[in-house]
């Protein structure tokens, strides 16, 4: 559900987001979209939401490095938990300055569709090195994300298979001949790009 993001609104909004899941806290509260609304308005709001103990943290989602710089200028800013944006082996334009930004001021980045969708994991670079290693394919995307730090990763499991292939993920380590691989095949941007999302 969208809502202006007020004081007004981000506090109603919860409200009712608590209802619906029947808890006392949310632990993790984001702003989906920029909207008209001032950034400074809204965190203010999500500070208090913290403070009335209705949630535990608040980040954003879909902010590029300059959104970020404006809301690491306000009052409460440094507060921001996480950015979600869209990242993956098919999509890396945060690489250039959104990443080395957020690592600097310590914002973790929360990668949504580490997987892409379903395309890169057909890809033969990173079918050769599932194979080698003995996983899924997108055990070696999902690997490749969660290697930085950092970098939090949020992918889809509809199925026990899809489960287990996600957790092989965190024990997957790539050698230097891997990643050139997978550099090769899906490069590295090599200047500023406009934040993708889907």
């Amino acid at each position: 559900m969208r809502f202006p993001c007020s004081r007004r609104g981000a506090v109603a909004a919860c409200e009712r987001s608590l209802k619906r899941l029947g808890v006392e806290t949310i632990d993790l509260y984001l702003l989906h979209w920029r909207g008209s609304v001032p950034l400074a308005e809204t965190v203010k709001a999500f500070e208090q939401l913290k403070s009335d103990g209705k949630i535990a943290a608040w980040g954003v989602s879909n902010f590029d490095a300059s959104d970020m710089a404006e809301l690491w200028a306000l009052d409460g800013g440094h507060a921001c938990a996480t950015n979600q944006v869209l990242y993956h082996l098919g999509e890396r334009g945060i690489e250039w300055d959104l990443i080395p930004r957020c690592r600097e001021q310590r914002t973790p980045i929360m990668a949504y569709s580490p997987l892409g969708q379903g395309e890169i994991l057909l890809e033969p670079a990173v079918e050769d090195i599932a194979e080698k290693h003995g996983v899924a394919p997108a055990t070696v995307a999902l690997a490749w994300v969660l290697r930085q730090e950092g970098m939090i990763a949020i992918p889809k499991a509809a199925n026990l298979g899809h489960v287990r292939a996600n957790a092989a993920a965190l024990g997957l380590a790539f050698d230097p001949a891997d990643l050139k691989t997978l550099d090769a095949a899906f490069p590295a941007p090599n200047g500023p790009s406009p934040l993708a999302i889907i």
